[in-house]
């Protein structure tokens, strides 16, 4: 599985929250139909088939770029001394 880009993943967790909170609120044909089209997006991009199992793929692969992000820093910084 190919993993998504930092960016493209914490955007899409952002729209997610958004209609998430939108529906909530006032439910609407409207708000139900984005609040389903980001958790599709979501499931789609962590390879999951839930939002509960897409949210904690996504915390995961968070993780694991932060994770990667610090070693790479500190090979650069070793590197470079």
């Amino acid at each position: 599985m190919l993993l998504p880009a930092e960016k493209e993943l914490r955007a899409v967790l952002a729209r997610f929250a958004d209609a998430r909170f939108r529906h909530d609120l006032q439910p609407t044909g409207r708000s139900s139909q984005e609040l389903e089209d980001t958790s599709y997006t979501l499931c789609v991009m962590t390879g999951t088939r839930s939002v509960n199992e897409a949210l904690a793929a996504a915390d995961a692969l968070l993780k694991q770029l932060r994770a990667d992000d610090c070693a790479t820093a500190k090979v650069s910084q070793t590197l470079a001394a």
